[in-house]
């Protein structure tokens, strides 16, 4: 067997990470067989494509929730690998457990609970209200009073 399991779709919330979110992740390696796939479709001619990754992120994501792991994108990739006989992928992972921790973890799915927090992405979610940004000109440092005088 290549991956731990398969099915249709995930099983978490749209977590609302964009292209430039997921590069700031650092890509580490996983073990095929610990990852679960959210896709059942392979498309043979992007398997097969040499430049499948040219417009996207040269690693794979991967969405740890629940303590399983589920390869979200990436899986021509991984079975790419497979194929080579690599049982092992660099992938950025995002930590669902880490961001949300036991028994404070959103439901699943929109619309559960019917209250507006529950279908927001969890990127978006913060649990206190950003301290205030520093003003433009709060750098530490007074003008001399020859170029005070002149404003």
């Amino acid at each position: 067997m290549i991956f731990k399991g398969v099915r249709n779709g995930k099983p978490y919330r749209d977590h609302g990470l964009t292209t430039r979110d997921w590069a700031k992740i650092p890509p580490r390696q996983f073990r095929l067989d610990q990852l679960t796939t959210v896709t059942t479709a392979l498309a043979l001619d992007k398997l097969l494509s040499e430049d499948s990754t040219f417009y996207g992120d040269l690693f794979a994501h991967v969405v740890r929730w629940h303590g399983e792991m589920y390869l979200e994108d990436g899986l021509h990739r991984a079975v790419r690998s497979a194929l080579r006989n690599r049982h092992v992928i660099h992938a950025r992972l995002l930590d669902l457990d880490a961001l949300h921790p036991e028994g404070t973890s959103p439901a699943v799915g929109p619309g559960v609970g019917g209250d507006e927090e529950d279908t927001a992405p969890i990127s978006r979610r913060s649990a206190a209200p950003a301290p205030p940004r520093p003003r433009a000109d709060a750098h530490g440092w007074t003008e001399p009073p020859d170029r005070r005088a002149t404003r």
